[in-house]
């Protein structure tokens, strides 16, 4: 392994091994992105995909936001998206300007032929996706140990939607066809999917990343009975195999984060599904979910991003009623939104809420 820095601010891994702490830590997910003018400038001509293909863009583009929000915030995440799993495995994905993902040809049936194509197909992880692992230790190298690095990948509930349904969905009735009418097929195509996650976030590791994140941002579209079929054994697979899978590579293990939206009915279950971290969503209450973890795991989230748009006092509102829900925040939680920035955030709105975390949860405020 590269020899880096070592870490000046370990404030998110002691909260995550459930120490006692001076002050939440704070980070956003999509902190680094549309929102932020510097982002275009950096991005230039290059479509989106193409950044994540260069690890000095990629890099450039995660240490924006610790360069803007410098001594606000508490972690980078490595920009890249979850879709460079389904281009692994040797799906076309395109982002479109407006639109957002676009697979021309997703799977359409078990007897398409891609589906078994996919299947049968011996991805090599560490091959096809050796851009990330390369930005990811130049990320490292860049950060020189000013806060800890996130890598990612995407669920493989998440990953099969877009999949089948060729983009982003309303109704996601493909998804819902596939595993109403062709469970086992799906089931053996999630399990396929689950295997490279766990591939794919150990050479993350190997190349730097200290902490990882599995996004399941399509959790919402399921039954609470669909989602203990669907969604959680594969969630469950990748928090037992990554660790095993790391310790076959000579490798320490680092905090597992799952971010399942929309799954408030399962957050009991999440809860002893072996991350240390369980990502929460603004539609889940602060303090409830609190009662319902009982100090089994970090909580992490969750301001509604929409709040951003309303101005700092909505804001100092929603943090107030945050960092109460928590508890203070000194122990057991990751401040963080409910979801990613959205494009039409202003800088220096997002810039207030990480002050008034600060401010509220601070050292000087009573827990």
């Amino acid at each position: 392994m590269t020899d880096f820095h070592p870490l000046k601010n370990d404030l998110l891994l002691r909260t995550v091994r459930g120490e006692r702490v001076e002050r939440p830590p704070i980070w956003v997910m999509r902190q680094a992105g549309r929102y932020l003018p510097e982002y275009h400038q950096a991005k230039g001509d290059n479509d989106f995909f193409a950044c994540c293909r260069n690890p000095e863009i990629a890099s450039t583009l995660t240490l924006q936001p610790v360069d803007r929000y410098e001594g606000l915030i508490d972690a980078a995440i490595i920009f890249s998206d979850i879709l460079v799993i389904p281009q692994a495995m040797g799906m076309t994905v395109e982002m479109l300007d407006g639109k957002g993902p676009h697979f021309p040809e997703p799977l359409k049936s078990p007897t398409d032929g891609q589906y078994e194509q996919l299947l049968s197909r011996d991805v090599d992880v560490e091959k096809e996706l050796d851009y990330v692992y390369r930005a990811i230790t130049m990320t490292r190298q860049k950060l020189k140990g000013r806060v800890p690095l996130f890598g990612f990948c995407g669920a493989p509930w998440t990953l099969l939607c877009y999949m089948v349904e060729g983009g982003g969905s309303k109704m996601f009735v493909q998804s819902k066809t596939w595993i109403y009418k062709y469970p086992e097929e799906s089931k053996k195509l999630l399990q396929k999917i689950a295997m490279l996650c766990v591939q794919y976030l150990a050479f993350q590791i190997r190349a730097g990343a200290q902490i990882v994140q599995v996004f399941d941002s399509w959790a919402a579209e399921l039954s609470p009975r669909a989602f203990k079929e669907f969604s959680l054994p594969y969630l469950r697979y990748i928090s037992k195999y990554l660790p095993e899978q790391l310790k076959i590579m000579r490798l320490e293990p680092v905090p597992m984060v799952v971010f399942a939206k929309g799954s408030w009915y399962a957050l009991d279950e999440l809860c002893d599904s072996g991350y240390q971290v369980i990502g929460l969503d603004w539609l889940q209450d602060p303090g409830e979910a609190v009662r319902i973890a009982k100090g089994r795991v970090a909580l992490q989230g969750n301001m509604d991003p929409g709040v951003l748009y309303g101005g700092r006092a909505a804001i100092t509102g929603a943090v107030e009623e945050m960092v109460q829900g928590f508890g203070g925040g000194k122990q057991g939680w990751v401040a963080n939104l409910g979801h990613g920035v959205q494009p039409g955030v202003k800088p220096d709105d997002l810039k207030i809420f990480f002050e008034e975390i600060h401010r509220l949860a601070g050292s000087e405020a009573h827990s």
